[in-house]
């Protein structure tokens, strides 16, 4: 029989960050931006108001499990239901409004809410799903924007009445169970209906704390964080829990998230360390000019492939190149971040970019594993592709309310859908999604590589490549290209471009300038929206010039 270690069983939950906010990091806390000008609070406020929160919870009729929904933008106010409503043991379901209206009402209807929580300047966009939902009762109103008009509704709720007009819960929190749910993501497929990921107390908690390691992101006391990465999606990459964790300080973009205002408040906060996907990072570095960001020590991109060139134009503009991570709703979200290694000291200036542009490496929680299309274990020598699983307490074992097991292997661990390298050092690389290979000649071209060399291209902004139908080689790739501002481009002249860059056979024979790429809720390219386009487009389209 095993011998039991004598340790505390003390539980791994949300509500126990609230403790040290009000002590040991009483004086740090957040800055939201404002139209007005930044509003700043202290840890120690958020958290009087947090306890405030729970009891204005149960006060409502709220239930232990009962799900909360949130339409928010990145603020202090946000921050406080990431903290009170799974402290109330009930569960913190973020809306991702920028979704179509369908997969809202199917989402709401889902989950089953019970109360919504909303800005005021999203109410506009999500109230006609909000008024038809059969479940809430509630409905709070984040007043962001006083001009906007409250609907007359008895079910509507002012957020800093109901704060106010309760008193803080006293003592500790108590959430008996680590395995308590906390939170719900849905996630935004380009296929079916969204599918819930419930988070527990547990993997949040385990989750943060990967986030404070060194080789990971290193957050501390120090720094001034500024998750741009938005809370409704993918719980902000766990930010705000870490932040909150170790006392570092949040900078919050609230509803003024216009590229200038980011780039302003970079500057105005000294932010040490800032997290968006590669759209925003685009928007924002022309606005960089001039600015003293000299507080900086580093600026993650995430949510898809990071081109080399825009990481090197970063490193021009502000000294620092825009470095890369990996990881998935699923995996609470972090699954990988790139860092320069001891086997990297040496390596050339392209090769560090080169390292630090790839998804980098997993966290110390997460275990990955590469399969054939047998099921047979694939050699971590960074050059064979193999389907990408991966496992641990912070990755999800299941959908809520779902019965699609395909995600799921019979040993328990998760399909990521990604065709993937491993190298001897635990360095991940993405070769492509799996639906997005193209498959020319019975080869395998890789979307992702190819699109990273035309964005190497100086007069390209952004790009995409997908597979479109070849009677001789069963698919070929087109290239939808979006030229940067005042620039020409021709095909030939990417084609010219590529020789020597990529395989021969890899380059596009068609091509389409387009005015700019579809996205998704999440900001990603949607290359389900682009095979729809140029399946409809005319035969021949003319280059932009």
């Amino acid at each position: 029989m095993a011998l039991h270690g004598l340790m505390q069983s003390t539980q791994l939950t949300v509500s126990t960050l609230l403790g040290p906010m009000e002590r040991s990091f009483s004086a740090k806390g957040v800055t939201t931006a404002q139209a007005t000008g930044p509003k700043r609070t202290t840890y120690a406020e958020v958290a009087e108001r947090t306890r405030r929160l729970v009891t204005a919870l149960g006060a409502l009729g709220l239930q232990p499990g009962d799900r909360v929904a949130t339409f928010g933008w990145n603020s202090q106010r946000h921050l406080e239901l990431y903290l009170a409503v799974p402290s109330a043991e009930m569960v913190l379901h973020t809306v991702n409004h920028r979704l179509f209206p369908a997969q809202i009402d199917y989402i709401l209807d889902h989950a089953a809410d019970v109360m919504v929580v909303v800005d005021a300047s999203l109410l506009e966009v999500v109230w006609p799903m909000v008024s038809r939902s059969r479940h809430i009762r509630h409905v709070v109103v984040m007043p962001d924007d006083p001009t906007v008009t409250i609907p007359d509704d008895e079910r509507v709720l002012d957020y800093e009445q109901l704060v106010s007009g309760h008193q803080p819960a006293d003592g500790s929190l108590f959430v008996g169970d680590e395995r308590t749910a906390a939170g719900l993501c849905y996630t935004s497929g380009t296929t079916g209906n969204p599918k819930g990921v419930l988070y527990d107390h547990r993997s949040i908690v385990l989750h943060a704390l990967m986030l404070l390691g060194a080789d990971n992101l290193a957050i501390s006391e120090a720094d001034v964080v500024m998750p741009v990465v938005p809370m409704f999606h993918a719980n902000a990459w766990g930010l705000p829990y870490a932040c909150v964790m170790t006392g570092a300080d949040l900078a919050m973009p609230g509803n003024q998230t216009d590229p200038a205002l980011l780039a302003e408040q970079l500057e105005r906060e000294r932010v040490t360390l800032a997290a968006g996907v590669a759209t925003i990072w685009r928007s924002v570095l022309p606005h960089l000019d001039g600015r003293d960001l000299s507080g900086l020590r580093r600026l993650m991109n995430g949510g898809g492939p990071l081109p080399p060139s825009l990481s090197a134009a970063y490193e021009r503009a502000c000294g620092l190149p825009l470095t890369s991570s990996w990881g998935m709703t699923e995996m609470s979200p972090v699954g990988a971040v790139s860092r320069i290694s001891t086997k990297d000291r040496t390596a050339s200036e392209e090769e560090r970019r080169d390292v630090l542009t790839s998804p980098g490496v997993k966290p110390p929680l997460v275990q990955m594993r590469l399969r054939d299309a047998l099921g047979g274990d694939v050699p971590w020598d960074g050059r064979s592709p193999g389907s990408l699983e991966v496992a641990g307490p912070t990755v999800a074992a299941g959908y809520y309310l779902n019965d699609d097991h395909d995600a799921i292997t019979d040993d328990g661990w998760l399909r990521t859908g990604d065709i993937a390298t491993l190298d001897p050092h635990g360095y991940l690389r993405i070769v492509d999604r799996a639906k997005d290979l193209v498959k020319s000649g019975g080869e395998w071209i890789s979307s992702s590589a190819l699109e990273n060399e035309i964005m190497s291209h100086p007069a390209v902004l952004e790009a995409a490549v997908i597979g479109i139908p070849d009677e001789r080689w069963e698919e070929r790739p087109l290239a939808c290209i979006v030229t940067t501002e005042g620039e020409s481009l021709t095909s030939e002249d990417v084609r010219a471009f590529l020789l020597g860059r990529v395989a021969k056979w890899w380059i596009p024979t068609d091509y389409a300038f387009l005015d700019e790429l579809p996205t998704t809720a999440t900001g990603k390219i949607s290359k389900l929206s682009l095979r729809e386009a140029m399946a409809a487009r005319p035969k021949e389209m003319t280059p932009k010039t």
